[in-house]
Formats: C-alpha cells, sequence, structure tokens
C-alpha cells in the first residue's frame, strides 16, 4: 500500500517536472518573438513576458489595421527599431527596407533628443502600450519595466481624474484626432548620480503632455492616445527679445515684470504692479488661464498653452507662459515637510504680432490711449 502510494507521488512529481519544463518551452519561445535584444530577454521573467507580448500586440494592432500597406509595415518596423530588436519582425515581414528602418530609427532617436521629453501611447483604460525607450531618463525605470503597466500605478492619485476625463474619448473626437493637453505629476526615481532609487522613495515630476486621439481601423476599433510627455520646468527655456520674465503673488498680480514688457505690449512695468494677470487677458482665455493656474497652485509648475494677451492702445497678441511656484524657506503649517509658496515665477513668450491694433478690448487699453 505504501509502495503504491510512494509510486503515484512520483509520477505526479515527474508530471509536475514536465508541466514546468513545457511552460517554460514555451515563455523562452514567446519571449524570443519579442522585438527586444536577447541580453533582455533572457532576463524577463513570466508575467513581463506576458505583459510585454499583450502590449506589443496591442501596438501592432493599431499600427497595422486590417490591411498591411507598404507604410505601415514601414511604421511597424520602426517601432520595433525603436524598442531595440525587431530581426524577428523583419524577418516575418520579408527583411525588406533595412536601410530605410535604419534611418527611421535615427530620425526618431534625433526627435526625442529635440523633444527634451519621451512618447507614450495610452489605451483607453490608461494601460502604458508603447513608451520611447529614453523614458529611463525621466523616470528612472526602463521601457521594458514600464510597457503594459497602467498610468495611474504611477501617477499622483489627485491627477487621477484629470487623466480619466483626457483618455474619455467621444467617437467624434476618436475620428477628428481631438487634441488633448494637460499637466501631470508621475513617480521619477533617478538620483542625482543617475542611479535609479526605489519607487517607494521617488519624487515628483511634472510632465505637459501634448497629443492625440488615434483610431486603429479594424473589425473591433481600437482607440488610443498618442502623447509627448516633457518635465518641466523645461530646460530649453531661453530669454530673447520676444520673451519676456514676471514676478506674481499667488493670486497672479504683478510684483515685479522687466522693461521688455514694453516693447512687446506696451505697457511700462511700474504700471503693471499689483495689477492681475487676468487684466491682461482676452475674455475668451480667461477660463483656459484659470485652468492653467489651478494646475500651478496644485502641482508647482505649468505650462499655459496659446492664449490672447491685450496689447497697450489696442488689439492682442498670442503668448504662452511658463510658470513655476517659488518656495519661502518657511515651513507650511497645513502641510508638514512643505514650504509656504513666496511667489510665481512666469516666463512668457510673445508669439505672434499684434492682431486686431484697432481694436479696444478692455477699458484699461482706451484709458492708456487718453493718457
Amino acid at each position: 500500500m505504501t509502495g503504491d502510494k510512494e509510486k503515484r507521488r512520483a509520477i505526479s512529481r515527474e508530471a509536475a517536472r514536465r508541466r514546468r519544463r513545457v511552460e517554460s518551452e514555451v515563455f523562452e519561445d514567446l519571449s524570443r518573438l519579442l522585438p527586444l535584444e536577447p541580453a533582455v530577454q533572457a532576463h524577463l521573467d513570466k508575467p513581463s513576458v506576458i505583459r510585454l507580448t499583450l502590449s506589443y500586440i496591442r501596438m501592432h494592432t493599431v499600427l497595422k489595421g486590417e490591411t498591411r500597406t507598404k507604410a505601415e509595415v514601414s511604421q511597424i518596423a520602426k517601432y520595433a527599431q525603436v524598442m531595440g530588436g525587431g530581426d524577428e519582425l523583419r524577418s516575418c515581414d520579408g527583411g525588406h527596407e533595412e536601410v530605410e528602418d535604419a534611418e527611421a530609427s535615427g530620425e526618431i532617436n534625433l526627435y526625442l533628443r529635440i523633444l527634451e521629453g519621451f512618447l507614450i501611447v495610452l489605451s483607453s483604460e490608461g494601460d502604458m502600450i508603447y513608451l520611447s525607450d529614453n523614458v529611463s531618463k525621466y523616470m528612472g525605470l526602463t521601457q521594458n519595466e514600464l510597457i503594459g503597466h497602467n498610468i495611474f500605478e504611477f501617477t499622483h492619485p489627485c491627477d487621477h481624474d484629470e487623466i480619466r476625463s483626457n483618455l474619455r474619448l467621444t467617437a467624434e473626437e476618436v475620428w477628428s484626432g481631438a487634441k488633448r493637453d494637460f499637466v501631470v505629476r508621475i513617480k521619477s526615481a533617478p538620483t542625482y548620480r543617475g542611479r535609479s532609487a526605489n519607487l517607494k522613495s521617488a519624487t515628483w515630476k511634472v510632465l505637459h503632455c501634448q497629443g492625440r486621439a488615434k483610431v486603429c481601423v479594424v473589425s473591433s476599433s481600437v482607440s488610443c492616445l498618442l502623447l509627448t510627455c516633457q518635465p518641466l520646468p523645461l530646460s530649453h527655456t531661453l530669454l530673447s527679445t520676444h520673451t519676456f520674465t514676471s514676478q506674481h503673488s499667488m493670486d497672479m498680480r504683478f510684483t515685479h515684470c522687466d522693461q521688455r514688457i514694453t516693447l512687446l505690449l506696451g505697457y511700462s512695468a511700474e504700471e503693471l504692479l499689483g495689477r492681475s494677470i487676468y487684466d491682461l487677458c482676452h475674455t475668451l482665455d480667461v477660463n483656459h488661464l484659470a485652468k492653467n493656474h489651478l494646475n500651478l497652485c496644485f502641482k508647482s509648475q505649468s505650462v499655459s498653452g496659446q492664449y490672447r494677451m491685450l496689447v497697450s492702445g489696442g488689439g492682442y497678441v498670442w503668448v504662452e507662459t511658463h510658470s513655476a511656484v517659488i518656495p519661502s524657506v518657511r515651513p507650511c503649517k497645513s502641510r508638514p515637510g512643505a514650504h509656504q509658496p513666496l511667489c510665481i515665477l512666469c516666463v512668457t513668450y510673445v508669439l505672434s504680432g499684434v492682431e486686431e491694433p484697432s481694436l479696444q478690448l478692455s477699458v484699461d487699453q482706451m484709458v492708456h490711449i487718453q493718457v
């Protein structure tokens, strides 16, 4: 009787070993099909293989559509090149146009360096279908560690509602390629030495996300967001003859402004002191500016997007303002560990000449003419 039990246990153990061996072989075969470097493939665990495979299939669906044209094959190959491999994919597609793919990869890397940010493709549920490989520079986690995860796992809880509202796409928005422009806080793990820290001790990095809705035409249409994410403040913010700097109180009243505003908008720096920036904003853009103001107060950094600022004497110019809250050394009583805000520092870019110069849109403009 005891011998039969031992025999059954031995058979059961052998069957379990066989199942595990077959399972491991399946996962090894699956990992080899992924467009990744062999060194990366060798160190993938089973959950990572499943996660990356599902993300690759979804990205392939978004790029491919129902019929595979030459342009679409080229786009798929570009994706594989950015992922760092793609030999298997090119062999499946005939192995042609390798030179074009290499050139495309070089172009993509150049664009990413100029962008000073990274690319991300989000599903309508917030899953990160694809990220450019330079994401590690900003988050401290590699492309392969992030792909397939949900963006809500890495973003600030207070920003989740805003992210959901931007992921929520109507049919009209999807087909028209609706624009998206928002600011979020995301976990950032790199240390000052370039090494990666534990995510539990990660800090929040403010990202300015811009992009469009995309749709893949298949039997069951798949919609997604294609976004560029730039960290704030932007390191390439350069002062020129078409920019001016200003300081504001937390309610956006001018406390200081440089003299270049006189050349660009016609106001003297002295007459703006104590006035609100809302007094200079076009009425139709006040809500847009207020939204940016709220983003700034909650997230400490923001980019306004384009809005109209009134010119002294009449008309308006299109501008964009990059803002940051400057903290004081005094600790904040309501938020332990934080510091009270000292002021808001703004760099405003003037993007156009004066439009409608004979049109007065504010009493302040008319008063300035009389003076």
